[in-house]
Order: structure tokens, then C-alpha cells, then sequence
């Protein structure tokens, strides 16, 4: 149990990628906020996690809402006690390219990856502070944290930026016990990637299973896609790591396709 009396903020968990890491955070010890755009969907993914053992509640937040967001970490806080973990999960994708792009496409994804990172971190890191607890904050990044792909230019932008926003955090964080990581996944087969498929395959002119094999997974060693299980361990050793030994960090998770 190596998140024993945590309190976890898990955005984006209804689903996916953060619900593994909320449901792992659970199986660890940790309290989880599944923190959603919709209330229903956090509800019940909560509720899923209390069926099974752990302790869950769900809350609504559109996190480039600076509103909801401070009004989601105030009410986790008051529930129970502060914060201890934050994972900067949610976010979306959009396959276009750079001049079909529309600068509203681009403004959102920005919003949701950058201001969302920006303005839940501020929330947590304020509880984490005032605690005086120490804290992790670890955020979802993408091997597209370090390398690029054609038609996802404001993704690779927001995810590099994710990379340089966990530094500061790493280092403004220190004094106070904070760490802050980037996990930096290969292709996960969520529905977020399960739409990129055919959305691809129409830009680029080839079959779907040719996007599987020659554009997502060409790089790995293995051909192998990344688990949602791979991403949840790396996720609880991050938030569970004792020191500021591991901090301002990005670990890489993807079969290999990028190598440090």
C-alpha cells in the first residue's frame, strides 16, 4: 500500500488513461478525486472504485476553467484534509494539418493541456504548501513530449510544454517537499487513440491498419502498443518516491519507439 492516506486529484479519470492511474492510486491506499467534465461519468467510475475497495469521490471540472478548477481541489481539500498527488491527466487530440488548422482548434487544445496543467497545479500546489506535507504532481505527457508527428501540431507543442512547466514546478516545489514528473507514453489504445485511427488513415491516404502498423507502432521494438497498465505503475512510483532525488523528470514509456 504505497500510497497509504494519499489524497489523490486524478483529472481526465472517468476514462482511459486516468482511470487505470485512479483505480491503481485506489488499489495502493490512496483516496482519489475522478476529476471529469462530467459529473455523472466521475460518479460512477468513483463509485466503481468504492465497489472494489477504495475510497473515491467524483467531481466536475472542465479544467481550463480556472472556476471549477479552484472550486474542485477546495472541495477534495475540505472533504479531506488537503492534497497530496495531483495527475494532470486530461486532454484531447486533434489530427489536422498545420494549415487547415483553426486557430479556435488551437487555442483549445492549448487551453485544456497548458492552462489546464497551469491552473490545477496552482490549486493543489497552494493546498500542498499550506499542508506542509510535501506532494507530487505528475503530468501526462507523450512521447510527442519529445519527438513530433505530422498533423498533431498543437498537441506536440502543448505536450513539449508540459515538459518545461514540470520544471519550474520541480524546482519552485523543492523547498516545500514537492516533486513534479512527466509521464511520457507511446501510443496507448484508449478511445482518444481509437479516433485517431480512421481520422488518420483519411489524411494520410492509407488503410487503418496501416496507420496502426507503419505510423503508430513503426518505432517500438516490439510492435506493441503501450497498456494503460504500463502508464498506472509508472504513475504510482512517481507519486510514491520518497525524495526530491527523482524530480523535474521524463519518463519515457513506449515500447521503445523513443529512446533517451
Amino acid at each position: 500500500m504505497r500510497l497509504q492516506d494519499k489524497i489523490a486529484i486524478v483529472t481526465g479519470a472517468a476514462s482511459g488513461i486516468g482511470r487505470g492511474i485512479a483505480e491503481a492510486y485506489a488499489r495502493e491506499g490512496a483516496t482519489v478525486a475522478i476529476a471529469d467534465l462530467s459529473l455523472d461519468a466521475a460518479n460512477a467510475a468513483a463509485a466503481e472504485i468504492a465497489t472494489s475497495g477504495g475510497k473515491a469521490m467524483g467531481i466536475a471540472m472542465d479544467v481550463a476553467n480556472e472556476a471549477q478548477v479552484e472550486a474542485g481541489v477546495a472541495a477534495v481539500a475540505k472533504a479531506y484534509g488537503s492534497v497530496d498527488v495531483l495527475v494532470s491527466n486530461a486532454g484531447i487530440q486533434h489530427i489536422a494539418p498545420l494549415v487547415d488548422l483553426a486557430f479556435a482548434d488551437w487555442r483549445k487544445m492549448l487551453a485544456i493541456h497548458l492552462d489546464g496543467a497551469f491552473l490545477t497545479t496552482r490549486a493543489c500546489l497552494r493546498r500542498m504548501v499550506e499542508a506542509g506535507r510535501g506532494g507530487a504532481i505528475v503530468y501526462m505527457g507523450s512521447v510527442h513530449s519529445k519527438e513530433a508527428s505530422p498533423l498533431k501540431a498543437p498537441y506536440v507543442t502543448a505536450k513539449h510544454g508540459l515538459i518545461g512547466l514540470c520544471k519550474v514546478v520541480a524546482k519552485e516545489g523543492a523547498k516545500h517537499g514537492v516533486r513534479a514528473n512527466v509521464i511520457c507514453p507511446g501510443f496507448v489504445r484508449t478511445p482518444l487513440v481509437e479516433k485517431q485511427i480512421p481520422e488518420q488513415a483519411k489524411e494520410l491516404g492509407i488503410t487503418e491498419q496501416d496507420v496502426i502498423k507503419n505510423v503508430m507502432l513503426k518505432e517500438t521494438v516490439d510492435g506493441e502498443f503501450t497498456t494503460i497498465a504500463d502508464v498506472a505503475d509508472i504513475a504510482v512510483m512517481l507519486a510514491a518516491f520518497r525524495s526530491n532525488a527523482l524530480t523535474g523528470q521524463s519518463i519515457v514509456v513506449s515500447h521503445g519507439w523513443f529512446m533517451q
